[in-house]
C-alpha cells in the first residue's frame, strides 16, 4: 500500500513529502492478515507539522486521549484461520508476535474470547473490500460490506470475516477519555 504525505516547503507552498509504501505487518501463517500503519499523532496536531514521520517512532497501536491513529487492516476470512491452524500453526502464538508488533493491542484482546477486545478510543471505520460481521459483547451483530461505515465507541467489540476473500478496512482512531 502506497502513503503520500503532504507538508510545505520553505516558501509556505505545498509540497510532497513522502510518497512511498506504509509500514505495514503480516501475521506469520496467515498472510491475508496485516494492518498498514499510514500516520499518527500523539496529541491535536500543530501545522506546519516538522516533517517527522511519526510511525518511525515507536508509539502504543492505541493512541492516549487526543491521539489519533490512521490504519488500513486487511482481515483474513475465518476459513484462512482455520486452515492455517489444521496445518499446524499455533495460532495463539503468531498472535502474540503479531501483536508484539503493535504494543498495547495484545493487552486489549480478550485471552478467553479470541478476537474480543475493548480499547479507550472513537474508532471510525469504513469497509474498503470485502465483508467484515462487527459483532458486540451481548451476542449482537452486523454485517458490513464496501463502503459501510462504522463509529466503534469504546465498546467490546471483535471483528470476523465471513466470505471467502480478505476484508480490507480503514480505521482513523481517536484516544478518548472516560465520563
Amino acid at each position: 500500500m502506497k502513503r503520500v504525505i503532504t507538508g510545505h516547503g520553505p516558501d509556505g507552498k505545498s509540497v510532497f513529502v513522502r510518497d512511498e509504501p506504509a509500514k505495514g505487518v503480516a501475521m506469520e501463517g496467515v498472510p491475508r492478515f496485516r494492518i498498514d500503519t499510514v500516520w499518527s499523532t500523539e496529541s491535536v496536531p500543530r501545522l506546519p507539522p516538522d516533517g517527522a514521520d511519526p510511525t518511525a517512532l515507536p508509539t502504543r497501536f492505541f493512541p492516549a486521549p487526543g491521539g489519533t491513529r490512521f490504519c488500513v487492516v486487511t482481515f483474513p476470512p475465518v476459513a484462512d484461520l482455520e486452515r492455517a491452524e489444521s496445518s499446524g500453526v499455533n495460532l495463539a502464538a503468531a498472535e502474540q508476535r503479531f501483536y508484539g508488533e503493535f504494543p498495547g493491542l495484545a493487552e486489549t484482546m480478550d485471552p478467553a474470547e479470541p478476537g474480543m477486545h475493548t480499547s479507550q478510543t472513537v474508532d471510525y471505520g469504513v469497509v474498503l473490500s470485502g465483508q467484515m460481521r462487527l459483532e458486540l459483547d451481548d451476542g449482537a451483530s452486523v454485517l458490513l460490506g464496501p463502503g459501510d461505515c462504522v463509529v466503534q465507541n469504546g465498546t467490546r467489540h471483535a471483528w470476523r470475516n465471513p466470505g471467502d476473500r480478505e476484508c480490507v478496512m480503514a480505521f482513523v482512531i481517536v484516544g478518548a477519555t472516560k465520563r
